[in-house]
């Protein structure tokens, strides 16, 4: 039956999820901090930038869904992070045209998603204060320094590496599930990430 969404009151299908009211708790495996929402960005603390983990799992009508769509919601903000911070980092005209390209996409992405299972994100986490994101740039760009004049490669090698565990993932999820909905979903994921990697892959011969 078909029901309202209680955040922007549109009607939402027999064949969708609402996550619009949907919350999950955090601890920070290092210093302890409690955080509440759909996602965190990298899963890290806003405190310390130790790892956190879920402590409250969600049990509504129907968990199964909203825990396809709460990881897929985590793995596009993660990679869109990856691609702004290293559009804004790189000095390399042709690199950060690259990146700025996989940036728009993830943002796309990322909104369908939002419209499509009503998640309404914190609009703050698309752009997360410079002490937070210094903490998550540490550790996704651990081994590339952007002034040595070989990042670009290394940022190339980095992307494609986490579009192809993201894409894997994805897959082993879908293999793994009967059919339905939830095996569509991540069979929509795996495709989404494996056009990913063959931009950058092409993108990367083309570089060297």
């Amino acid at each position: 039956m078909a029901s309202k969404c209680p955040k922007c009151h549109q009607v939402v299908g027999d064949d969708m999820v609402c996550c619009a009211e949907v919350k999950y708790t955090w601890k920070c495996k290092a210093c302890g901090k409690l955080s509440t929402g759909f996602v965190v960005p990298y899963g890290r603390c806003y405190l310390c930038g130790g790892e956190n983990q879920v402590v409250e799992s969600y049990k509504g009508a129907d968990p199964g869904k909203v825990a396809v769509i709460q990881e897929a919601m985590q793995y596009e903000l993660d990679m869109f992070h990856f691609y702004r911070m290293g559009m804004e980092r790189t000095s390399n005209p042709q690199l950060r045209i690259v990146l700025e390209e996989m940036y728009r996409k993830e943002e796309d992405h990322l909104s369908e998603l939002e419209e499509k299972y009503h998640v309404h994100l914190d609009p703050s986490l698309r752009q997360v204060p410079p002490e937070r994101e210094k903490l998550i740039g540490g550790f996704i760009f651990a081994g590339i320094d952007f002034d040595d004049g070989t990042h670009v490669l290394k940022l190339y090698d980095k992307a494609i590496e986490m579009e192809k565990r993201t894409r894997d993932h994805f897959k082993a999820r879908a293999d793994s599930l009967p059919a339905g909905a939830e095996k569509e979903i991540y069979r929509e994921l795996a495709a989404e990430e494996e056009d990913h990697v063959a931009i950058l892959e092409t993108e990367r011969d083309q570089f060297a």
